[in-house]
């Protein structure tokens, strides 16, 4: 029976002097004239084990020129070693080959630049560095989750085909089942009442539209799924595909949004911290000197909660030269988050923004300039979350629609959550790639997803 390398770390005393057998890749191979060590790692713990074997194996030769890669069984003995630098070894009994390996593999046991690895994005699993990157993904996933599910929210699959323009069609991938080479016409434009759906239909840009019609039949809902928008941006921290976190709460207003996106930050952090530990220290290392501070600091830290206007005042007083200028009437920088953060020496809530540069759903507030709009900023990573209570008043909402020149009529089913006993409602929306690009300190969101899709980049 095969035991797992994280059973065997985790067991450690137990397991004493017992026999074992594991399988797994080779990560280096230190072949000496009567014995050597293969490490060896099978994915389910970040260290690597050490496996010892001598020339008592029949078979001695064939492993001492295991090249790194190759896939083995090992069948032999726990020894604990607490006096050296790894906590147990494996002394080997047997040792077989699985799968070869070639020397042309490009995973060798030296430092790779990730540029390099994102040309070999199926093999970089097997680095340290991925190898934790992906594991804090993971648990990163299953603490929103856990957050969420202990909270009483209830899970929603929205759709990722659909006819409604949240973020805008100009922003959203079209799909069709129309032969391109013969499109069907109709005054000169394509006929889309010939295509599959009858209609002109996009991949999703945000589940919010739909997530809200269910937070108004059960109170609390979350979504958390993938998400597509066709922004030609060649940022460090921009993807044409990405996952969204997206709750949606009712009976909720801006205040008790910002309570929840605090809280829920938080738990995720911390749930990261306990159940990762190893590939923190890795990444704090190797990435990002001081990460595991900025985390705990933050675990510590009461957000500050400011105005939009509140913000740029901070901003004209400061004694910088701005590249952009700081405006009441238009968004802030990356310069400018930077400076607010450190002006407050942690996580800040921007909230009441221009409504000039918000969405059509957000709440007006009462001066007719802002609305109850709320960007989480915090330390290295700037812009975390986005969020605002939702304009409930059907009234307000159409005239808010028509100022901006959305067309209700493709929408009118997410209308009926205002007509038909609407109430004071929240979201947020969080980028999950930027939450594990704060969890790891990796500064590119190329780097934290397994097969990146960026402008002329659809590799795999």
């Amino acid at each position: 029976m095969r035991t797992k390398i994280k059973q065997i770390f985790l067991k450690g005393k137990e397991l004493e002097n017992q026999e074992v057998t594991v399988m797994g890749w080779v990560r280096t191979n230190r072949a000496q004239a009567q014995f050597g060590f293969l490490n060896v790692n099978d994915g389910t713990y970040f260290e690597n084990l050490q496996v010892v074997y001598d020339e008592a194996l029949n078979n001695f030769e064939e492993i001492s020129k295991f090249r790194v890669g190759v896939s083995v069984k090992i069948t032999g003995v726990v020894v604990l070693t607490p006096n050296m630098k790894q906590a147990l070894e494996l002394h080997a009994k047997q040792v077989e080959l699985l799968g070869d390996c070639p020397e042309t593999y490009p995973i060798q046991p030296k430092r790779h630049t990730r540029e390099f690895l994102r040309d070999v994005a199926h093999l970089r699993p097997r680095t340290n560095l991925f190898s934790a990157v992906f594991r804090i993904r993971s648990v990163a996933a299953m603490a929103i989750h856990k957050y969420f599910q202990e909270n009483g929210y209830v899970y929603v699959h929205t759709p990722l085909i659909t006819c409604a323009d949240c973020e805008g069609s100009d922003q959203m991938f079209k799909i069709s089942t129309l032969d391109f080479n013969h499109l069907p016409l109709e005054d000169g434009k394509v006929d889309f009442s010939k295509d599959l759906f009858g209609k002109q239909a996009f991949i999703t840009g945000s589940g919010q539209l739909h997530g809200e019609t269910y937070a108004m039949a059960f109170s609390d809902i979350y979504t958390f799924g993938p998400t597509f928008r066709t922004e030609n941006s060649n940022t460090k921290t921009h993807a044409n595909e990405f996952w969204m976190i997206e709750p949606e709460m009712a009976f909720c207003d801006l205040e008790g949004l910002m309570d929840i996106e605090e809280e829920m930050l938080k738990f995720v952090v911390k749930y990261v911290l306990d159940e990762c530990p190893l590939e923190i220290q890795f990444c704090d290392q190797f990435v990002s000197s001081g990460l595991k501070q900025k985390l705990t600091d933050l675990l510590n830290s009461k957000f500050t909660r400011i105005t939009h206007r509140e913000a740029i005042d901070i901003l004209k007083k400061a004694n910088v030269k701005w590249e952009f200028l700081p405006s009441y009437e238009d968004d802030i920088a990356k310069e400018h988050e930077k400076y607010i953060i450190d002006h407050f020496n942690g996580p800040v809530f921007i909230k009441d923004w221009p409504k000039d540069i918000k969405a059509y759903y957000m709440k007006l507030n009462p001066d007719g300039k802002t609305v109850a709009a709320v960007d989480l900023i915090v330390p290295q990573a700037g812009e975390l979350m986005g969020g605002s209570q939702r304009e409930e008043n059907l009234d307000k909402l159409l005239e808010r629609m028509e100022e901006l020149h959305i067309d209700s009529t493709g929408i009118d089913w997410y209308l009926d959550t205002r007509r038909y006993g609407g109430c004071v409602h929240s979201g947020f929306g969080m980028g999950f790639e930027r939450l594990v690009m704060y969890l790891t300190g990796i500064e590119n969101i190329r780097d934290v997803i397994p097969f990146p899709r960026t402008p002329k980049n659809c590799n795999y």
